[in-house]
């Protein structure tokens, strides 16, 4: 009889462990999430890409040409009624440390300096829990911001749905209240959840009426200022959709604070109502075109640039339309730091199969710092694409030296036009399919526009090894291949039980 209530008592909770990992893994989206924002045109003078590189020359000294954090800092200099940052990880180096750049510092003065200029500025600035050891510790720059009137809103992980439901479901039924959150047991416990808010932007209203933001894959944090990296300085009404997506992640994370401080000027979308919804396939050529003539005839110096605010599982959906949307003679370029999703590779597999040509550079995510089992995904999923392709899918890896290739870049582009995609969302099952808060920008304009024409000299310099004697940012694809069947099977089995770090 014991035993009959003991297997009885077992059943209920595997059921109830099985319940409650389904119903997390698919339950509905909070607000401010999977946001695909209308397509929206933008002067030209309101964007611009930028690019940290890091690389090292022949002696092995550290060669850099870094941007990013110098656009934020602009963004925030220049804000008169409010600013929203939301970066994922954010803080100064350990101390001893000698960091490429206290960024985390120079972020936190120029808050301060530009609060003391304008008292009424609005400033909420949203992070992951991580950042303060999910409540184990206080960061002494959030501290500094606290004190001098700025709104800090530790994201609500919970709210999001689990990536990783089989440890995820023991957390929610019990291991929370016995772990509890002090103590390095507690923190390590919360990270196997695979939960995080890794959105890396600065917003704010630019002074003209309109908005701003500098969106990328770059985080203020010192640990990370060597990193290469990239992001956008964009404007236009496409962001109105961003800022009230950021409002919302604050909300279901608990702040309550004055919603209408930080709300958008009137005057711009008076001004220009010229965004559409993205039309699919031919209707969406035509629609380019059409912006392109209409563009030229007014003499914008950038004819037919249009601005598109991605975020989550919205990403993906567009990435994975305009690759396969691709044709013979048009190419794919992508610079990233991490490649797992099944549904990309097999997108990538199946255009370099119809023609187009495919060329990636990755990190070989060498080293426990890049934050999973060494090698693993690119150096798998890599060896994966150049076998099952014949080698028209092409490879080259960046040289890194401790330091991260952190990009996320997406480029298609033909004779006549491109689009790019770039943020914070790497090309994983936990940034893609609606886990991760992500955030990313898409960018439609002529082949022929500046802008188009310096995201392919950046890509092509670095695949070149356009550089000065003695500095190569990349390798062939030979120096990191690895064929293992082992590995490939466990990055696989990784990515399809969510349980990993990438």
């Amino acid at each position: 009889m014991r035993a009959r209530w003991r297997r009885v008592l077992l059943l209920c909770l595997v059921g109830a462990w099985a319940v409650v990992a389904w119903r997390q893994a698919v339950k509905p989206l909070p607000p401010g999430t999977h946001v695909s924002s209308p397509a929206c045109s933008a002067p030209a003078g309101s964007l611009a890409f930028i690019a940290d590189i890091t690389a090292a020359d022949a002696w092995g000294h550290s060669v850099t040409s870094h941007g990013i954090f110098d656009a934020v800092l602009a963004v925030v200099r220049g804000a008169q009624r409010f600013i929203v940052l939301d970066y994922g990880a954010f803080g100064a180096a350990e101390p001893g440390a000698a960091p490429e750049r206290r960024i985390a510092g120079e972020l936190t003065d120029a808050l301060l300096a530009r609060r003391r200029a304008q008292p009424a500025l609005a400033v909420l600035f949203i992070t992951d829990p991580a950042t303060e050891r999910y409540g184990t510790l206080r960061s002494p720059e959030l501290q500094l911001l606290r004190a001098s009137g700025v709104e800090v809103v530790t994201t609500d992980l919970s709210r999001l749905r689990d990536s990783n439901p089989l440890y995820s479901s023991l957390w929610r039924l019990g291991l929370r209240w016995w772990a509890g959150a002090a103590g390095p047991l507690g923190v390590s416990a919360r990270r196997l959840n695979f939960q995080a808010n890794d959105r890396q932007l600065v917003l704010a209203d630019d002074g003209r009426g309109g908005l701003t933001a500098v969106i990328g894959s770059a985080a203020p944090q010192d640990a990370q200022s060597g990193w290469s990296n990239v992001a956008a300085r964009v404007g236009g009404r496409a962001l109105e959709s961003l800022l009230a997506s950021e409002l919302a992640v604050a909300r279901f994370s608990g702040w309550r604070g004055e919603q209408a401080a930080f709300a958008a000027s009137g005057a711009a979308a008076a001004a220009r109502a010229d965004c559409t919804e993205p039309a699919p396939g031919g209707a969406r050529a035509r629609a380019a075109e059409a912006a392109d003539t209409a563009a030229a005839a007014a003499g914008a110096p950038e004819p037919g640039a249009r601005v598109q605010v991605l975020t989550e599982g919205a990403t993906r959906a567009q990435l994975l339309e305009r690759l396969d949307a691709t044709a013979a003679g048009e190419s794919i370029d992508a610079a990233l730091f991490r490649l797992a999703d099944r549904a990309v590779v097999e997108a990538l597999l199946a255009a370099a199969r119809r023609g187009v040509g495919v060329r990636l550079i990755l990190d070989p995510n060498e080293g426990t710092s890049s934050g999973g089992t060494a090698g693993l995904p690119n150096q798998a999923v890599a060896s994966e694409l150049a076998a099952r392709s014949g080698g028209a899918v092409r490879v080259r890896w960046y040289r890194t030296h401790g330091e991260r290739f952190h990009g996320a870049l997406v480029v298609v582009w033909g004779a006549q036009r491109a689009w790019l995609t770039l943020g914070s969302a790497q090309l994983t099952r936990r940034s893609l399919d609606d886990y991760n808060l992500e955030a990313n920008v898409a960018l439609e304009l002529p082949r022929s526009a500046p802008l188009a024409q310096q995201v392919l000299d950046y890509f092509d310099t670095l695949w070149s090894n356009r550089a000065a004697l003695g500095i190569e940012y990349t390798a062939d694809f030979a120096a990191f291949a690895n064929p293992a069947q082992s590995d490939y099977w466990l990055y696989r089995l990784m990515e399809g039980t969510g349980f990993a770090p990438f």
